[in-house]
């Protein structure tokens, strides 16, 4: 069985986890010390057999956890906070289980994802989850192109010393406009929410953030841009030294209007003022 573990305060841990970790024959830990310290904080006494389950040995694990699942024995997997498979160890093993069709049920509870959205004062009624944000700038900044036309809101994880980065690839990509919600450490002691323009989250990230991040950014609004009245956006773009195919590409992703018509947009203006 999957079980979400609490976030930052024990208090959050349902009382199937607590029953589960003390009468399971097995329990796959992402980090065995820190879930020892939760039944510890939890005054639960972990009575099976405590293995690892982190990414680096998932793969391995699994053949001798199906093992003992067939032989009748219990295995209870838990990650370090929040639920596992989401952006943790715990897909491979579900999906195991799944083919060798042996049973799987979980113990819901904390997630950051759903908590992030529910703080963030943002629509939410429909959102998509996107894990992590690509580490290299690049591959960064061509994900958030995917992000310009998205309607629903998008959660996702950033690391603290590239939040920073991140918020400001947002602004060149997206503008400075559009809406989100920075939630750093919740439920812990300093959780703090920071709401505001892409352009003020990333001023106040100039100053550093600490701890566990997950940012919440509002859905897009449709667009009827007139391709016309974006080619200043475009030149600006290229008078700070990019391309005029890639200014093109990054203002047309932002108003959700035609690469091309935007392109010939572009020539359009320059011939007119070479005339």
């Amino acid at each position: 069985m999957l079980a979400a573990t609490p976030m930052g305060d024990v208090g959050d841990a349902s009382q199937r986890l607590r029953e589960a970790l003390s009468c399971v024959d097995i329990v796959a830990a992402e980090d065995t010390r820190r879930t020892k310290s939760l039944a510890k904080a939890l005054g639960v006494e972990i009575t099976g057999r405590v293995v690892s389950f982190y990414d680096h040995v998932e793969t391995a694990r699994i053949p001798m956890l199906l093992g003992e699942i067939e032989d009748g024995r219990t295995v209870l997997l838990v990650t370090d906070a929040g639920m596992p498979s989401v952006s943790d160890p715990g897909f491979r093993m579900v999906a195991a289980c799944v083919a060798r069709d042996l049973p799987v049920t979980c113990l819901p509870g904390p997630s950051a994802v759903t908590t992030a959205l529910a703080l963030s004062a943002l629509p939410v009624e429909r959102f998509c989850f996107d894990g992590f944000a690509p580490r290299k700038a690049g591959q960064r900044r061509e994900w958030l192109r995917t992000l310009a036309t998205e309607p629903r809101a998008c959660v996702f994880f950033e690391a603290p010393h590239r939040l920073a980065e991140c918020l400001a690839d947002a602004v060149e990509v997206l503008g400075p406009d559009r809406r989100a919600a920075v939630c750093r450490e919740l439920t812990k002691t300093y959780e703090q929410v920071v709401r505001g323009t892409l352009a003020e989250l990333a001023d106040w990230a100039v100053e550093g953030a600490r701890g566990e991040i997950t940012v919440v950014l509002a859905g897009a609004h449709p667009t009827t841009a007139d391709p016309a009245d974006l080619v200043d956006e475009v030149e600006s773009r290229i008078a700070d030294g990019v391309r005029l195919k890639d200014a093109c590409a990054e203002v047309a992703s932002v108003h959700a209007v035609s690469r091309r018509e935007l392109y010939d947009a572009v020539l359009v203006a320059r011939r007119h003022q070479e005339a």
